[in-house]
């Protein structure tokens, strides 16, 4: 090097030195030579002077140094700046160079916090302090983490996830991606880890996160880059991207091609934090109108206190005389914290006395306790992080065309996060689960964007559908068919077409069908795989099913019921015996007759005239009075008390037989009673008996696995229509069905089969969606809709209808045949009675002809005669009786009427020498007779 070249290196380095030392910035000794005892701080800034951030971070540390050397008298700032390249140890050997050999007091700055950690690891050995300027990804204390040097001076990175889920939960969103830019030092793992998290409280998941390059290491062309990294999220079916962290080049590259790659279309949402939204204010112009629609969380400040705007109004003149590249002087958060972090530094400064030496640890302690408002808010730490008092740590902002418009305030009410008031205090503040404000979406949507991949005409919903079903009242698929109307079929195809019918109400929903030949958890995996976006059948939601797809509610009830044969009834003519035993049927006759001999014995001692008479007429009114009894429609007079007493007791006891026995006899002909032939599935197990069930539903597992069925016994039945054929062959014992195949089933084969009650209930029938597709939570919707206005029904009425067979049930109406035992009894006695009296009366036509004949012997007697001479005898009686009919008349006793034992029997003139035996009994009515029926006593 040549002597002119020395000489101009050192001329130019002295100026530089000069310059530094008049502003305060450069190097020096703690005190300095000049003899006025001033005590000299310095103070390290690591920052990128080529970012905005670093930009804005430098001119308001040297506003905040030079307004402590004007004010203070004793104590002085130097202030010396280095910059990040980007390399990986670069701000480890920027803090070692600055603590080594500058000297500095305290290290002010960093982009990261990772950047922080490795500059606080060279803090720590000599104990110098390190105030980072960048969020923490870290919810713990720095003192925590093995850094009680580092001290945050930036937001958590927690609290902006938590402000990110509240958004996503309000939204019901259920599935996000998330995009971030690697920053080389693996500091992104921990927020995304916050972040899944977060969402997985609010019901959400991550489904997706999308790592790009870091701008600094992308060498060629970015845009294609970032275009390259995008593809990989056409395989996705969420279209909610939060952007975690980027620097602004890398978010201008990334929102220009997700807009020509359509992922800013309708029905996506984006998000960005405020690594992003801290710049909108000085972000280029032409820059803003590809995040059109995005909302962004920038941090809260008051830009209206006396402060702030004395700072503003110095700010930017002092930012456009160092920075005239820039077309916006407006000061944001980064600018306001990194004033906050040197009146952190100058607040500790004061506390110590002016002679007093500055150690580490003491200026350390003094940081820590310091307690202030800055420009950026409550100033506080608690072990080394900085502890947000304000009540509105953030605000969202929707990008509308240039600029961004502010919709709400984030609390940290973890039940009613936002609100629309602005004010410090929250007391009294109207706080909501949801956001207020008016959003334009991407694409201008007027409603709430669905965050997902919709269908379009291009690419309708594919669902899947059995092709196979063993009900095929459910879904049927007819290939014959060339109409799609025709082709699918069935009581849930009608159901989905029904909810498709209240959906496009909102949004069109394409589709196609595609017919799947395989079991049901088959076509549910189908679904997890992303190979169908829905199954649409009678698919029986259970829990683990649920882990793999998102279920609409039930349209249906599900169980699992055990369906057999119906026992036959035998002997049911003669049920009304049934109520009682046959033993009660014996005690209670015996009991009958022993209170009519009582009656009769008490009764007739006491000169009833009702139980006097021949024997027979005796009997006869005994026997009538104790069933008469029965129905409490006996008339005869009784005279015994003690008649009486026997009589109260006998009806007391008639009436609980009679209750008893009717209440009996009513629950066996209304409730229906089944005598099972299967007792239960311990029963089945024990016998070894063949079960029948669906081998493509969960049934043949729930067996397997869970009754614990040998597999040789359970047979797979294919169709409803082969149940009856196996049971008839006695293939199988019992069957095994879902609910609504079982009611199916019943109802086409009532007459001959039954169903037990429920064994298990199951979530019932339903559609199956991908997980976090928003058309589940819509279609459930559209099910209650159907289902309360009557729809629902009208399907099911229309698949099921009850059979003419079936519609009336025995147990609601009595047929001739519950009682034709009872009434061929009736029947029998009445016949017997009327031969009995036809024969009596043809004992009696024929006296009555013999003694006509004998007084008549000209007689006709052929058969015609007879007939008209036997109907004139019944209509009028014998009304023709000779002389000599009526001089053989027997005065002897028929037998008709009971004579004491000592009477005699001889002819009539004897018995007129032996006394009479007289009955104090009422004189008998007259009646006249005729000859013939007088007899003699």
């Amino acid at each position: 090097m040549s002597f002119p070249t020395h000489r101009f290196f050192y001329i130019t380095l002295t100026s530089v030195l000069l310059i530094l030392s008049h502003h305060g910035y450069g190097y020096n000794t703690c005190t300095a030579a000049t003899g006025d005892h001033l005590n000299y701080t310095i103070i390290g800034a690591i920052i990128d002077p080529n970012s905005r951030k670093g930009k804005e971070e430098k001119t308001a540390m040297t506003m905040a140094v030079d307004k402590f050397n004007n004010d203070s008298n004793n104590r002085k700032l130097y202030l010396v700046l280095r910059n990040l390249t980007g390399k990986l140890h670069q701000p480890a050997l920027a803090a070692e160079e600055l603590i080594d050999e500058t000297r500095v007091q305290v290290i002010v700055g960093m982009d990261t916090w990772q950047q922080a950690a490795l500059a606080a690891e060279i803090g720590n050995q000599a104990q110098v302090p390190v105030l980072s300027l960048a969020a923490s990804a870290s919810i713990r204390p720095s003192s925590q983490l093995g850094s009680p040097t580092l001290i945050q001076m930036g937001s958590n990175v927690s609290e902006q996830i938590s402000c990110i889920s509240a958004i996503v939960h309000s939204y019901n969103w259920r599935r996000v991606i998330a995009i971030y830019e690697d920053d080389a030092y693996g500091g992104n793992a921990e927020m995304l880890t916050l972040l899944s998290e977060a969402l997985r409280r609010v019901g959400s998941e991550m489904e997706y996160h999308l790592s790009l390059t870091p701008i600094s290491s992308v060498v060629s062309d970015p845009r294609e880059a970032v275009r390259q990294q995008l593809l990989k999220l056409l395989s996705t079916q969420s279209r909610v991207f939060i952007v975690l962290q980027s620097s602004i080049p890398m978010a201008t590259h990334l929102f220009q091609e997700a807009r020509r790659m359509d992922f800013m279309g309708k029905d996506s949402a984006w998000i960005i934090t405020d690594s992003i939204s801290s710049f909108l204010d000085s972000m280029d112009t032409s820059v803003i109108p590809y995040m059109e629609g995005a909302l962004g969380i920038k941090s809260y400040y008051s830009n209206s206190s006396s402060s702030f705007l004395e700072f503003s109004t110095q700010f930017q003149k002092k930012f456009k005389s160092e920075n005239p590249e820039e077309d916006n002087a407006h000061p944001g958060i980064h600018a306001l914290r990194a004033y906050d972090s040197i009146a952190v530094i100058t607040r500790a400064l004061e506390r110590l006395g002016s002679d007093d030496t500055i150690s580490p640890k003491m200026l350390l302690k003094n940081i820590l306790s310091g307690s202030f408002s800055g420009l950026s808010g409550k100033i506080k730490f608690d072990g080394g992080n900085l502890r947000n008092s304000n009540s509105l740590p953030f605000r969202i902002v929707n990008i509308v065309g240039k600029v961004y418009t502010e919709l709400d305030f984030w609390t940290q009410d973890l039940e009613n996060p936002f609100t629309r008031e602005a004010d410090e205090k929250n007391n009294g503040r109207n706080t909501t689960r949801t956001m207020n404000g008016t959003v334009i979406w991407p694409g201008y949507l007027k409603r709430v964007p669905k965050g997902w991949e919709m269908p379009t005409d291009a690419k309708p919903l594919k669902i899947g559908i059995p092709a196979n079903t063993s009900f095929d009242h459910f879904v049927k698929v007819d290939e014959a068919q060339i109409d799609q109307e025709k082709k699918y079929t069935g009581f849930c195809i009608d159901i989905f077409r029904e909810v498709l019918r209240i959906l496009e109400q909102n949004y069109s929903v394409p589709y196609e069908f595609h017919p799947v030949v395989g079991t049901y958890d088959e076509l549910v995996d189908c679904v997890y795989n992303k190979t169908y976006d829905a199954v649409v059948g009678d698919v029986t939601i259970l829990a683990s099913r649920s882990k793999k797809v998102e279920f609409t509610m039930p349209y249906a009830e599900s169980g699992l019921v055990i369906v057999q044969e119906t026992p036959e009834e035998p002997h049911k003519a003669w049920m009304f015996l049934k109520p009682f035993t046959t033993k009660m049927w014996v005690v209670t006759g015996a009991l009958l007759v022993y209170t009519m001999f009582i009656v009769w014995v008490v009764e007739y001692r006491s000169n009833n005239p009702a139980f006097r008479g021949p024997w027979k007429s005796q009997l006869g009114t005994a026997l009538w009075f104790t069933f008469s009894s029965l129905f409490f429609a006996h008339r005869e007079t009784i005279r015994s008390n003690i008649t009486r007493v026997v009589i109260v007791v006998w009806l007391f006891v008639v009436f609980v037989l009679t209750s008893s026995y009717t209440a009996s006899l009513s629950s066996m002909l209304t409730v229906r009673r089944l005598e099972p032939n299967v007792t239960d599935v311990a029963w089945l197990k024990a016998t070894k008996s063949v079960v029948g069930c669906d081998g493509d539903s969960f049934v043949k597992k729930y067996l397997e696995n869970v009754s614990k069925f040998d597999r040789a016994d359970i047979r797979n039945v294919s169709s409803e229509y082969l149940y009856p054929e196996e049971f008839q062959s006695g293939n199988i014992s019992a069957a095994f069905l879902e609910l609504p195949y079982a009611k199916v089933f019943i109802n086409q084969f009532c007459k001959n089969y039954t169903a037990t009650q429920l064994l298990n209930r199951y979530g019932g029938l339903g559609f199956a969606f991908q997980k976090g597709s928003p058309l589940a939570a819509d279609a459930s919707e559209a099910i209650l809709t159907i289902s309360e206005n009557g729809t629902l029904k009208a399907i099911e009425d229309k698949w099921f209808p009850r059979s003419a067979e079936c519609s009336s049930s025995d147990t609601d109406e009595l047929s001739l045949r519950n009682f034709w035992a009872l009434y061929l009894i009736c029947g029998a006695t009445s016949t017997l009675c009327l031969l009995l009296f036809f024969l009596c009366l043809l004992i009696d036509f024929n006296r009555h002809q013999a003694s006509t004949s004998d007084a008549n012997p000209s007689t006709d007697g052929n058969v015609w005669m007879k007939t008209v001479q036997l109907l004139h005898f019944f209509h009028n009686g014998p009304t023709e009786i000779s002389n000599e009919r009526l001089s053989n008349l027997s005065p002897r006793s028929t037998g008709d009427e009971w004579i004491s034992p000592w009477l005699s029997t001889g002819t009539p003139s004897d018995a007129t020498e032996y006394p009479e035996v007289t009955f104090d009994v009422p004189e008998p009515p007259q009646i006249s007779l005729s000859p013939a029926t007088t007899t003699h006593t």
